[in-house]
């Protein structure tokens, strides 16, 4: 059999053997497959990528009062797990360079807040942060690093896979990632340990007695055996879906790069992206919601970049250390249409449109 197609048999086979729950065959050798995949030393496969987030925080014994830094370009979805533990966000500004956590904001944070218990890392649009600087001051200060790999499985940092470098690793299966369960999440750790921990958190923290028994408050955040056996073919093809990604992003920077006021997501020599989502910066006269609307008279999505959690009501009393660069991309950022079953035809008439947009600009 072909890497494609691997999906039905999985699934066929929880039914099969009845193994529908939380529980089974497919569970267990999706989170082996994962790990040994990205070269971590466990995996514990959950419901979603927030619920990772979640009981990555709880794992790294965040709690009331305690202080979080997170990036503030980012998903809601990276920010809301640090209310569920009653800790308090402080949003961190993006480096224009990685479009990720800026190190030298992060160090203002440190100045300004010293007892910090973790910090978030997110690997934005499937490009790497600059890990070298933050870890080296979260180690420094003995502060636990969680990476949001949400978006970046299939990403490299000098040759080690995103969601390994720190402390956890938080990777989403949801149905527009890279590859998908249609719904699902896996936190990696070196430290089996805590992962052993998170899996009975996540089973209702049920104690191991013959009758119902709880100790600790638990949640129901397991993945079931269907869902992991749809994930276990789609790791088969992952390096597929990353050479696709890149296809696209390449055949857009090829078009589009000489276009005066087009400038596309960074790349540098230590970072080798999955390429989620292609993305440029408009710095022209032609502004995002116009190419947004120019695709979307014919039918096409695409999207803005994230908006800040600083500039978000939820979170408008929450600190922000920064100059406002992420800001700064969210203005001027469209994320343009990257699905992998994309044809040429369809790239052409995304190029077409926007070629002919910024030349009457």
């Amino acid at each position: 059999m072909s890497d494609e197609g691997y999906e039905m048999q999985y699934v066929q086979e929880a039914f099969d053997t009845n193994w529908i729950a939380p529980l089974g065959h497919n569970v267990n050798m999706f989170e082996k497959e994962l790990a040994d995949k990205v070269g971590a030393r466990a995996a514990a496969a959950l419901s979603s990528g927030t619920a990772a987030i979640h009981l990555a925080l709880k794992a790294a014994g965040v709690g009331e009062g305690d202080i979080v830094f997170c990036p503030s370009l980012t998903f809601s979805a990276t920010a809301n797990p640090i209310i569920y533990q009653n800790a308090t966000p402080v949003f961190i500004d993006s480096d224009e360079k990685t479009w990720n956590m800026c190190p030298d904001a992060l160090e203002k944070a440190f100045d300004k807040y010293p007892n910090v218990k973790a910090v978030i890392v997110v690997h934005l649009y499937g490009l790497s942060a600059d890990m070298d600087p933050i870890v080296e001051q979260c180690k420094r200060r003995d502060v636990a690093i969680i990476e949001d790999a949400a978006e970046s499985l299939g990403t490299y940092y000098k040759g080690k896979h995103t969601g390994t470098i720190g402390d956890y690793g938080v990777f989403s299966f949801n149905g527009n990632k890279i590859i998908t369960t249609s719904g699902g999440g896996m936190l990696v750790s070196h430290n089996e340990e805590k992962i052993a921990k998170v899996r009975f958190w996540a089973t209702q923290s049920r104690d191991p007695a013959r009758h119902y028994q709880h100790s600790e408050l638990g949640y129901n955040y397991r993945m079931s055996n269907v869902l992991a056996g749809i994930g276990r073919g789609q790791l088969k093809i992952l390096d597929q879906r990353v050479q696709k990604k890149k296809y696209i992003f390449e055949r857009y920077k090829r078009e589009l790069e000489g276009i005066e006021g087009i400038e596309f997501m960074p790349d540098h020599s230590w970072n080798e992206p999955n390429y989620w989502l292609s993305s440029i910066l408009l710095k022209g006269k032609v502004r995002p919601i116009e190419i947004m609307e120019a695709l979307e008279h014919e039918n096409i999505e695409s999207r803005p970049l994230w908006k800040p959690m600083h500039l978000q009501p939820y979170f408008r009393e929450c600190d922000f250390i920064g100059i406002g660069a992420a800001e700064d991309l969210y203005h001027n950022g469209v994320c343009l249409p990257s699905d992998t079953k994309m044809t040429d035809d369809d790239l052409s008439q995304v190029i077409t449109i926007i070629k002919r947009l910024c030349s009457r600009g």
